[in-house]
């Protein structure tokens, strides 16, 4: 039975006069059977940095392509995305899985009707639980296949840019010290792994006006929901009130030691995702400027762990609530 759940908000991208899909895509969509129509119409999303994605309108519905590169320097396992999409449609908050077809590289996914997010929403005092209560869900979901663990991904990145000769910022080894700093702190008050996003920019929820989806689980994995809090907080620009709120809402009370958790945890992923955009910016065929994406999380990391309130942080996490 196919959703009639829709999913984006995001205006498509269309030249005038200038088809935007190529005629390959329009073949290879054209023979997976859920999108297949006389009807079909199939426009461009904007957005995504690994994937290329289309809303494809049969006379069945409204769906989601995701035609996919290859991930494996990034740590990708599309296996791992497809499973966990499925169980994150099943706990109500993930988009539902309508075909995967790996041979084509094509995840399809229903279409959710809804404002995507950006980062001045995500700010908002009263979006901000709304968001925590979507996490909730999601991390009350099915085990999900494969954990994500940043203290083991940096280094693999890491392994990954100095085999290839890639650029690595200024000072990036400099800071390996505190990394592992924050590593010991976080393990001390360890309360396990839940399923998670781990990816968790703003464009990655939609607002249907009743509810927060979340969609596109590329790096998904079991994690400490902490990283989900602190991760959305470097990704989305959350000021650490804002955080603060944020992991108030998903906890139900204040836990000073889990706000503290969760800010640094938003330094590590930005340690962390620093390499992605060095990979990325080394590797990828897309326009865009992944270094200066890259240097924004460097730049905002290497002042969070240099600065006067880290050994607090590292003292917080350790301690009770």
């Amino acid at each position: 039975m196919v959703s009639e759940l829709r999913h984006g908000g995001v205006p498509e991208v269309d030249e005038p006069g200038q088809d935007p899909v190529p005629a390959q895509t329009r073949e290879l969509l054209s023979a997976v059977p859920s999108l297949a129509g006389s009807a079909t119409e199939i426009s461009v999303l904007p957005g995504g940095l690994t994937n290329q994605n289309f809303r494809v309108t049969t006379e069945r519905g409204c769906f989601v392509a995701r035609l996919w590169s290859d991930g494996g320097l990034l740590g990708i396992d599309r296996e791992h995305e497809y499973r966990n999409s499925v169980l994150a449609a099943a706990a109500g908050v993930g988009a539902p899985v309508v075909e995967y077809r790996p041979q084509e590289r094509v995840l399809v996914l229903g279409y959710i009707d809804g404002k995507t997010l950006g980062n001045a929403d995500v700010a908002e005092p009263a979006m901000i639980p709304r968001i925590a209560a979507a996490c909730r869900m999601l991390h009350r979901a099915d085990r999900f296949a494969g954990n994500f663990d940043m203290f083991e991904i940096q280094p693999r990145y890491y392994r990954v840019a100095r085999e290839a000769g890639m650029s690595i910022p200024a000072g990036y080894e400099d800071l390996m010290p505190a990394f592992a700093a924050a590593r010991t702190a976080l393990a001390v008050r360890h309360e396990g792994t839940v399923p998670c996003n781990n990816d968790l920019l703003a464009a990655n929820f939609i607002d249907d006006g009743e509810r927060i989806w979340v969609i596109d689980y590329e790096y998904s994995g079991n994690n400490d929901p902490c990283f989900e809090l602190g991760n959305i907080a470097g990704e989305c620009g959350l000021d650490r009130e804002a955080l603060a709120a944020l992991v108030t809402a998903y906890y139900g009370r204040t836990r000073r030691s889990r706000i503290a958790r969760a800010e640094l945890f938003g330094l590590v992923s930005r340690y962390g995702w620093t390499l992605w955009g060095a990979i990325q910016s080394a590797t990828s065929k897309l326009d865009f400027d992944f270094w200066s994406w890259g240097m924004e999380r460097f730049e905002a990391a290497a002042a969070g762990f240099t600065g006067p309130a880290f050994p607090r942080l590292l003292d917080e996490v350790q301690d009770g609530d």
